[in-house]
């Protein structure tokens, strides 16, 4: 009877577990569902106590308890880089500061970019600072919440509270601090120990591991909550889109994975370290590899929206936006609804719909949308051959990869195909495979992706795409100055009112 091994994921708005054979097959999965809180405009947080480690353990509860067999080893991954102030017993001080979507550390961004310069920071983390660095929300958090700031003692993310929670050790996968800017040296592999003094004094960093290596064994406290027998392995983990990749079977130099989900995030496996003020370029999930990463901060939220606005449903959006056809009319949009991530790095961008008329409709609306993820799709992808990325094989992966329409778009668009992984249970798939990985009853050369289909791009609309791409290339500079003038006077507007959780 062989072995299972339990992968753990803790995303924006759920957390997802799976149980698998060494092999990769999947004994047993189940999902949590859980909230968001955005207590200001431009705030993204979680509850780290009832989001993430009450999600672990309802997770661990329902998918080891009353099986014959238990699992040999843990992996848990989770939404990042984010900021989870805590004292030295582990327990947390205020909500965990999430990634990218959380943007209220510029003032921040824009005061270490001087103080260390820009050059100097992309030399030697690899990347600009954005709202997706971490060392700006700590000189946040310093800065505008010094009776917290007094008590910090350990720095978290979803993954290494988890892992604190289970094991009691205080560690950090090298991948996740590689995207803690400007803290960690990526050439050297290790934290830069006289700028994390200079943006967090007394901070004590946490001991650095590989994903896939063992950060300590299950605990009686932690077993009694979880179900999971004392002296279980546990390892260190990683971010989630990573662990993706690994479940995606994007590991090779040229291989790229495209995340299609309420964001959309981009990460392309390369050889070496790469460095792009507009991308973001990190440690890979095994000592001596590297990887550079883009994000978009809306995907599958567009459609969300305008299902909100119209009552349709989305297969109703999605026929409408293939009835509307390539084009959209001649109705053209930026994305930019919540600001923008990859790579005009501009938090106060916003969405523009140009082109207009009354004959225009939902169905348009919708294929303008899907068109727009497209081009900003390329815009990355572009970015990154001109950083020196080679793209010679697109794995799509996520719950959007069932829009037809839109995973047509985006070959269209770049001219690009992409090979489509069967559905399944994405990071946390990955996260069973660091755990088998990680106790040798997998190789690191094992894939266990299954590719469903491959999305051929339209040559006859290559003519029609190559306007657009260049007119929604020249959108963006040209409504900036009135996009972020008018970011200015809605967000004071927003201001005024309370923000949904």
């Amino acid at each position: 009877m062989s072995e299972l091994f339990l992968g753990i994921d803790i995303g924006t708005s759920s957390a997802k577990g799976a149980l698998t054979t060494p092999d990769g097959e999947v004994v047993a999965t189940a999902t949590r569902p859980h909230r968001l809180s955005i207590p200001r405009q431009g705030w993204a947080e979680h509850d780290p106590e009832v989001v993430w480690w009450d999600g672990v353990v309802a997770l661990c509860r329902e998918l080891v308890s009353g099986r014959d067999r238990v699992p040999a080893a843990v992996c848990v991954s989770g939404i990042g880089p984010c900021v989870l102030a805590a004292d030295e017993s582990f327990r947390p001080l205020r909500p965990a500061i999430l990634y990218g979507i959380d943007t209220r550390a510029a003032g921040e961004i824009a005061d270490l970019t001087e103080e260390l310069g820009a050059r100097a920071i992309l030399e030697r983390c690899g990347s600009a600072l954005s709202t997706q660095a971490v060392g700006p929300k700590l000189l946040w958090l310093r800065r505008n919440e010094p009776e917290v700031w007094e008590r910090t003692r350990r720095l978290l993310m979803a993954s290494s509270f988890s892992v604190a929670r289970l094991t009691g050790e205080y560690v950090l996968d090298h991948h996740s601090a590689s995207q803690c800017d400007p803290l960690y040296e990526l050439d050297r592999g290790g934290w830069i120990d006289e700028w994390a003094e200079h943006i967090a004094p007394g901070l004590e960093l946490p001991r650095l591991l590989w994903p896939g290596e063992q950060a300590g064994v299950v605990t009686a406290a932690a077993a009694a909550a979880t179900g999971i027998p004392p002296g279980t392995p546990v390892m260190a983990g990683t971010i989630d889109a990573w662990a993706e990749s690994l479940a995606a079977g994007v590991r090779a130099p040229g291989d790229l994975m495209v995340m299609y989900g309420s964001t959309l995030f981009l990460i392309a496996v390369t050889a070496e370290p790469l460095r792009d003020e507009s991308l973001w370029s990190t440690a890979g999930l095994r000592e001596g590899t590297y990887s550079l990463a883009a994000g978009l901060a809306t995907s599958g939220t567009l459609l969300a929206w305008l299902h909100d606005l119209t009552g349709a449903s989305f297969d109703e959006l999605t026929a409408e936006a293939d009835r509307a056809g390539p084009g959209a009319g001649g109705l053209l949009a930026l994305p930019y609804f919540s600001g923008e991530r990859t790579p005009i790095l501009d938090p106060a961008a916003r969405g523009v719909l140009c082109g207009l008329t009354l004959a225009h409709g939902p169905g348009h609306l919708a294929r303008a949308l899907l068109e727009a993820i497209a081009f900003a799709v390329r815009h990355n992808l572009e970015t990154f051959e001109g950083a020196g990325a080679g793209l010679d094989r697109l794995v799509a992966v996520g719950g959007g990869t069932q829009g037809r329409v839109a995973l047509q778009a985006v070959s269209d668009v770049t001219g690009r195909p992409q090979q489509v992984c069967a559905a399944g249970v994405g990071a946390c798939h990955g996260d069973a495979f660091l755990a088998a990985a990680g106790t040798g009853a997998a190789g690191w050369d094992d894939d266990w992706s299954v590719i469903d289909r491959e999305v051929e791009p339209r040559r006859e609309h290559a003519e029609l795409y190559e306007e657009l791409y260049g007119r929604y290339r020249e959108l963006y500079p040209a409504t900036r100055d009135v996009m972020h003038a008018l970011a200015r006077v809605g967000g004071e507007a927003l201001e005024q009112q309370p923000q949904e959780a």
